[in-house]
């Protein structure tokens, strides 16, 4: 059928391509969409098992059956540092780190070990693959951000809504929340409590009413 063709198609592109789908992340994200435009998961049946484990799925991912072990190996390499980064910085932040900081500082191998040419895109698959594994990691979104969730705790709608804000205008007090979302004192202190308590705001407590800031949402230039 149509469908089959397709993925024969695709299997010849990947192999004539290979060595750039290997080194050029965006190719390599472009060459991702095409895969999922026609339902093939390239990391399915990987299960993030690297080289010693590539045979637990019978035949291993696409990737590995197509590219090579090294494709998969390079996806399981990016997820442990994405999991490193995220337990390193979970005082700072929480445990929710946007898409782009990550790719920045996996990028730059700071703590880590040597960086690496990724892509927001690899980031997103490196976090998808580790799904099988029950590891409590997510990308959800927060206002226009993409961000990771390394703990398991779901954030209700009104600390949703606190972040989004913060991530507007920069930070927030109590007050700017009861005048501008109608809330009760007592709402807004408790949301900002909960955000207190799991380090998701740091306060300013210089500030003539306290400020609450989001480290998510500052800039990652200076990382």
């Amino acid at each position: 059928n149509q469908l089959s063709v397709f993925q024969s198609l695709l299997h010849s592109f990947a192999l004539q391509h290979g060595d750039t789908i290997k080194s050029d992340p965006t190719f390599r994200a472009e060459f991702a969409r095409m895969c999922n435009a026609i339902g093939v998961d390239p990391l399915a049946g990987s299960n993030v098992k690297g080289k010693s484990g590539g045979k637990a799925s019978g035949k291993g991912s696409w990737w590995a059956q197509t590219l090579g072990g090294d494709v998969n190996d390079f996806y399981f390499e990016l997820a442990v540092r994405v999991v490193e980064l995220c337990r390193a910085t979970r005082g700072e932040n929480g445990g929710l780190i946007e898409v782009k900081e990550c790719r920045e500082r996996v990028g730059k191998g700071k703590g880590i070990g040597g960086g690496m040419d990724i892509s927001d895109d690899d980031v997103l698959r490196a976090v998808k693959s580790l799904a099988p594994l029950g590891s409590g990691f997510s990308v959800i979104e927060v206002g226009s951000k993409q961000m990771i969730r390394s703990i398991p705790k779901e954030l209700n709608i009104d600390q949703s809504t606190v972040l989004e804000a913060i991530q507007v205008l920069g930070f927030v007090t109590c007050t700017m929340l009861e005048d501008n979302l109608g809330w009760e004192h007592a709402r807004a202190e408790t949301v900002i409590e909960d955000l207190l308590a799991d380090s998701l705001v740091w306060v300013d407590a210089q500030a003539p009413e306290h400020e609450y800031w989001s480290p998510a949402s500052m800039g990652s230039d200076d990382v």
